[in-house]
């Protein structure tokens, strides 16, 4: 009875509070980020990173910011990406405003060059860098990349996959322009294999209020987006999985927290932003939810080109 009472409070919340952001096609999503960037709300409260943090152990206090570049450490190194030398050169698949990027050119000397749908994301990535940052970005399609077949020693892609509807062409497209022997490192919301085990009417509707309020088109599931990897006619090795769901679940409740912990990085913004991040809570709430219930999991996954 407690959590039916929650989701009858969620549901209420984000009937009253927002419309839906249903994914209609590319251009929704593009509209989407643009803007989530141009309003600054995100940003201003999370610093550079719109991805989840990684946390050692469960309700470890760490600053939500540094959680976040501590994820970013955590992938090279489970992926190998750290392996490579110094110039070799990474794509950031979604990149947002360039935060990965950043820390892949100037922590590990990689020649990054980032894309985004969102022309806004891409115009603020390239203010926020400097000609210190070797880095690159440009608007472009993740399932139509503009590069030629093996041109990158490493690919990375974090929270990109939900955005995009076609999972196989997705996949292809991140491994024929990695480069044989090259790293592939891949992070993202996963749904549960609901092939194994279908989903329940009150998952149904929870699964229908996440795609719809953040653009999502479909969840992948781990093994289903492994399954595309492996399909690949460009999969040049073996597919490695994980689920990280533990490592990054407290970073639901951390970025509500944000909200109490610098309160001015919204209310200097306007009252139209603390009414837009008061809309965001339910759906946050939601995930939170699916996360710790099984339904979502966060799924890490590496490979060799």
């Amino acid at each position: 009875m407690q959590w039916l009472l929650i989701f009858i409070f969620i549901f209420v919340s984000i009937s009253w509070l927002k419309k839906s952001r249903k994914y209609e096609s590319v251009k929704s999503v593009a509209s989407s980020y643009d803007s989530w960037t141009n309003d600054r709300l995100l940003e201003n409260l999370w610093g550079e990173h719109i991805h989840l943090g990684f946390y050692e152990k469960p309700r470890l206090k760490k600053d939500f910011r540094k959680a976040k570049i501590d994820f970013v450490h955590e992938l090279v190194q489970w992926s190998g990406l750290n392996e490579l030398p110094k110039g070799s050169r990474i794509l950031d698949v979604g990149c947002g405003i360039g935060g990965s990027s950043r820390i892949l050119s100037n922590y590990y000397g990689f020649d990054v060059v980032g894309i985004s749908i969102s022309p806004e994301q891409i115009k603020r990535a390239n203010q926020l860098s400097n000609q210190n940052d070797n880095c690159h970005f440009q608007v472009m399609n993740a399932l139509d990349l503009a590069f030629e077949k093996g041109s990158f020693d490493g690919v990375w892609s974090v929270e990109a996959g939900p955005h995009i509807p076609d999972k196989q062409k997705f996949a292809d497209e991140m491994l024929r322009v990695l480069r044989p022997g090259g790293v592939l490192a891949i992070a993202d919301w996963n749904q549960k294999n609901s092939v194994k085990n279908p989903l329940s009417f009150l998952e149904r509707f929870i699964m229908n209020q996440l795609l719809i309020q953040w653009t999502h088109p479909e969840f992948s599931s781990i093994e289903s987006f492994k399954k595309n990897l492996l399909n690949s006619p460009y999969c040049g090795s073996s597919v490695i999985t994980s689920d990280w769901t533990k490592y990054t679940i407290q970073s639901w409740n951390e970025s509500i927290y944000e909200g109490f912990r610098r309160p001015s990085s919204i209310l200097r913004l306007g009252l139209g932003s603390v009414l837009k991040a008061a809309r965001e809570i339910p759906t946050i709430m939601m995930m939170r939810w699916a996360f710790s219930h099984g339904l979502m999991k966060f799924g890490v996954f590496k490979s060799r080109g």
